[in-house]
């Protein structure tokens, strides 16, 4: 787990600008890797990285790692599981290798199979970087489901990258502001793979291989997850089972370390679940609890009793208002990030980093397993468009439009919406841009401002695959944009290597491909995962209600942060800029605060004034920052 960057052209290489620049970029991601730092240059490339010692922790498995000729390098962030069997492979191939880090079958996985056969092989998560020097040529590679970030931007035929988009900042290859992804913060509070805050740079998206050469780039997406098979025979006892041997499976590959390994343990199915196959395997590890006392989502209580119940060594660590803020989010997170429970992540990783340097999480089981609330309401809506008539489909659309949007009523008139509307009208109901709409919030730079999610069409032919095309269409947005980014910039800031068993693509495959009948068996959320916890660990957990981890910053802002929030806005930035009136977003705060919390749409205006405030505050450093110079040839 670490940073990676690098800059690839004829004007880098040798060039002192470039390398400066490098350099620049590897500071601003020195928490990802405090335990060392290295620059290789060539004379059209340069590889840098800052590297979180995991396997090998002697110098043999620093990085950027080359082949004996120098003709190959690599930089690498994340964790190959089953490099052990890849190199055994290519030491029968007769290669030889000096260390013990799985960043070297890379090296010599690229020379014997190529970069399309070498990921085919790869099991785990990646962010890769690797320099063919007689090719002239660049990869970049992203691991299947997206775990593992890596920006990029192309300028005049220079490609540079990095781990995070700062890093972009910070080497002076990002710096205009796109106002569609402040728009895409403002509905989401985070900004989605499909852009960045910065003009011009872009996220290489999840299983994607990028190649550079000459100046023209490639891109080719090299996995998809297997499509649901509603088709499918299989029992649920069979689905119960074989998930259990792909999850201990996948759970033992992710033990496999140098450094002490952890767990985050909540109260739910999950992590539970995870550190019920820790034990189950013989793992001595910690587990740790993040406790919110007073809150009525605390789940301190119930995560003592799993531990308790497993026998496993336990540690709550309580988080309060006043040790927590969006400062700290900005800077963790590479850009405007605003989920609540990513203060939590920052600080479980904070109380973690002194006993472990790897952390077991339960991310993914609700992803794939069908857990959150929306997967069961889809499926029903699902279900009932196809037994609806193509011919009174628009009767029953117009009829929601008359139903009172009160109550139950509500509901219904959203049932009937998704069941005739699909996606459009699910992607449409999100209660984001709406929200500062209703308070005038806008500034002339966003008014009449949206984004492409908002525009998706009403479809009764999506509504009859509804849910399918939801699982697509969040993996490409709240997945990606929230909960992988959540858990990485947060581990990371605290040099931590998060890992999730249910991230493994073995166990993803089999579960995507699971009949939503199965996944949902009597319309129970992950009804899989909640027969594996029933009968490993008894009740309790297996019926538990979803809550879900949550910081009550919307409580928090209407009491002991107001007072923070109404100072900011008195001389905001944003309303300098165009991007709100700064009378509104006080108005707003003083009809909502009463109520006890306000609005999550105040919260991300919290998070995102404070960011910008920051981006200003850096201006003057990055306008000083050395400017590329031609390369010399070798």
């Amino acid at each position: 787990m670490c940073g990676i960057a690098g800059c690839v052209g004829s004007r880098a290489g040798k060039g002192a600008g470039a390398e400066a620049r490098v350099q620049s970029m590897l500071l601003s991601m020195a928490r990802r890797g405090p335990d060392g730092e290295g620059v290789e240059t060539w004379d059209a490339a340069i590889l840098g990285h800052r590297r979180l010692s995991i396997f090998d922790l002697s110098s043999a498995g620093r990085q950027p790692m080359l082949s004996d000729d120098r003709s190959v390098g690599v930089v690498f962030n994340g964790a190959i599981y089953n490099f052990l069997e890849l190199r055994a492979e290519l030491e029968r191939s007769g290669y030889r290798f000096r260390s013990h880090a799985d960043t070297e079958v890379l090296i010599h996985g690229y020379r014997e199979w190529g970069i399309d056969r070498l990921v085919a092989r790869l099991r785990g998560m990646f962010a890769v970087g690797l320099w063919d020097n007689p090719a002239r040529k660049l990869l970049l590679v992203r691991d299947r489901l997206g775990v593992k970030p890596v920006v990029y931007t192309v300028q005049n035929g220079t490609l540079a990258f990095a781990s995070t988009t700062r890093a972009l900042r910070d080497g002076g290859f990002a710096s205009d502001l796109d106002d569609q992804a402040v728009t895409e913060f403002l509905e989401f509070g985070y900004v989605t793979d499909q852009r960045t805050i910065y003009r011009g740079a872009s996220k290489l998206p999840a299983a994607t291989i990028l190649e550079w050469h000459d100046g023209q780039v490639k891109t080719r997406e090299y996995w998809s997850p297997a499509p649901v098979n509603n088709s499918s025979k299989i029992r649920f006892d069979e689905a119960v089972e074989e998930t259990e041997r792909l999850f201990l499976r996948s759970v033992k590959l992710r033990l496999e370390a140098d450094v002490p390994v952890g767990a985050l343990l909540s109260g739910g199915v999950d992590s539970s679940l995870v550190c019920w196959a820790i034990s189950k395997l013989g793992g001595n590890i910690q587990a740790f609890t993040v406790g919110t006392p007073g809150d009525a989502d605390d789940e301190t209580a119930d995560a003592r009793a799993t531990a308790q119940k497993l026998k496993i060594d336990h540690r709550v660590i309580e988080l309060s208002g006043e040790a927590l803020g969006p400062d700290e989010l900005v800077s963790a997170y590479g850009e405007p990030f605003g989920p609540p429970s990513a203060l939590g992540m920052l600080r479980v990783s904070q109380a973690v980093k002194p006993f472990a340097t790897v952390l077991l999480t339960g991310d993914g089981g609700d992803d794939v397993f069908l857990g959150y609330p929306e997967h069961k309401n889809l499926w029903l809506a699902q279900n009932y468009a196809a037994r609806i008539p193509s011919a009174a489909a628009g009767m029953l659309s117009a009829l929601r439009n008359v139903i009172p949007k009160t109550g139950n009523l509500k509901r219904a008139a959203s049932f009937l919406d998704y069941a005739t509307g699909g996606l459009g009208a699910v992607a449409h109901a999100h209660d984001g841009l709406p929200g500062y709409e209703k308070f005038g919030i806008f500034g002339d730079r966003l008014s009449g401002s949206t984004i492409p999610q908002r525009q998706i069409p009403r479809s009764f032919a999506s509504a009859r695959r509804l849910l399918s095309d939801f699982l697509i269409y969040d993996r490409n947005t709240r997945f990606t944009g929230e909960y992988l980014t959540k858990v990485d910039g947060g581990a990371m800031y605290y040099a931590i290597e998060a890992r999730s068993p249910f991230l493994d693509q073995e166990l993803w495959n089999f579960a995507a491909a699971l009949p939503f009948e199965i996944r949902l068996r009597g319309g129970v959320l992950k009804a899989v995962l909640r027969e594996m916890a029933r009968r490993n660990i008894g009740e309790a957990v297996a019926t538990g209600a979803k809550r879900g981890f949550s910081v009550p910053v919307r409580r928090w802002l209407a009491g002991r942060w107001r007072n923070s929030f109404e100072t900011l806005f008195r001389d905001s930035v944003l309303a300098r800029e165009g991007y709100v009136r700064a009378d509104a977003v006080q108005s707003a705060l003083r009809q909502t605060a009463p109520r006890g919390e306000v609005p999550f749409q105040l919260w991300y205006l919290y998070v995102l004034e404070t960011w910008f405030r920051a981006e200003r505050a850096a201006r003057p450093a990055l306008d000083s920052a050395p400017s590329l110079t031609p390369a010399s040839s070798q």
